[in-house]
């Protein structure tokens, strides 16, 4: 006679919220228990030190077993190992902050090139941003990881990132942000580009990628996201006749004026400078057959339109309607041909214009 016995083991993974942060921190093992000391815990909870101790490296022995599989989260989700409920697998990977970082951090890193170079510059990036060195070192990690996975791949760049690392919109858009950055190598470390944001250039980025880029025309090309259309960029040299033919500037000037008559508080200020402004955003469109102004673009940006429409105290709604009218004048320019161009051109000009104007 036999007699069966059913065994059941659950072994549920715990987790500390608050030991995986000063983990992703970077903190050591004694200060993170130094920490947790002097939040109080042992008070709150009656235990000794020495549990306090255990208890800390056993989460951390924990983290470093699982930070191999938050390297590709689609493996956290089929292993078998560590028993994480789903909803704990998502907050690892991004609320909690595996995948999240410090915007000090993404700034200093922003447009360069995700390369052992730039990585040996993160001890110079942690003494300025008081960030700890690794945590640096795993945000930078992070950025080249997703880098490399997406960087070739077909379709949109923030689905397969989605795909590849399971990250919210929100954050799936923020890293299409810093590899189009990386990979066009958009200069942003300039003392005038410092008061913008990294929420200012994924603005920016999510744009130009829209609406920029190889994916904008075509959706079955390798790097559709990530590469800007050379064509396009070719094609921008055609726009330099609003400014090189005089008879055009002047009745794009007079349309603008007509319209924007008695609407401006800066009226005077907007008439007298139009060509300089017109020729500066068109003359930035022309340039961008070349790397080198490519990468210069928001240094352009900001000393061809900005800090002058600062000097004169416009308002952004004023820029506003400047920009709108602006644009939409060229469609009354009968010896102009290049309506689509212009549209595609503009219309993402005009929304990081917008952005960007700001103190």
């Amino acid at each position: 006679m036999t007699s069966e016995l059913d065994i059941f083991v659950g072994n549920t993974t715990l987790i500390d919220e608050d030991v995986y942060r000063l983990w992703l921190d970077g903190y050591s093992v004694s200060d993170a228990v130094a920490l947790r000391v002097r939040s109080g815990i042992l008070e709150q909870t009656g235990a000794t030190a020495a549990v306090l101790q255990s208890d800390t490296m056993d989460h951390y022995r924990t983290f470093h077993m699982l930070e191999r599989l938050l390297h590709a989260p689609p493996k956290l989700l089929h292993q078998l190992i560590f028993q994480i409920p789903p909803s704990r697998q998502a907050l690892l990977i991004e609320r909690w902050g595996y995948y999240a970082f410090d915007e000090a951090f993404v700034r200093e890193v922003l447009g360069k090139k995700l390369s052992k170079g730039t990585k040996k510059d993160l001890d110079d990036i942690s003494t300025k941003t008081g960030i700890t060195l690794k945590s640096c070192r795993r945000q930078f990690d992070n950025f080249k990881r997703v880098f490399k996975v997406v960087e070739e791949m077909r379709g949109s760049l923030v689905d397969n990132i989605q795909q590849h690392f399971l990250l919210s919109d929100r954050l799936a858009r923020d890293y299409a942000a810093i590899v189009f950055f990386a990979n066009n190598r958009f200069e942003t470390g300039k003392k005038k580009l410092q008061y913008l944001s990294f929420g200012d250039f994924a603005f920016c980025a999510e744009l130009m990628i829209q609406n920029w880029t190889l994916g904008a025309v075509d959706s079955q090309v390798d790097d559709m996201d990530v590469d800007l259309d050379k064509e396009f960029l070719q094609d921008l040299k055609e726009l330099k006749m609003l400014v090189a033919d005089k008879d055009l500037l002047d009745l794009h000037k007079s349309l603008v004026c007509t319209a924007l008559r008695g609407k401006l508080g800066v009226f005077s200020e907007m008439e007298a400078n139009f060509k300089n402004l017109s020729r500066g955003l068109v003359n930035v469109a022309a340039k961008l057959t070349h790397n080198k102004d490519v990468r210069d673009l928001f240094v352009d940006l900001v000393e061809k339109f900005v800090e002058p429409c600062r000097s004169d105290h416009w308002p952004l709604n004023d820029v506003r309607l400047f920009l709108n009218q602006y644009s939409a004048s060229v469609h009354s320019l009968d010896g102009f041909r290049h309506q689509a161009l212009w549209d595609r051109y503009m219309g993402t000009l005009r929304g990081c214009l917008l952005r960007l104007y700001h103190d």
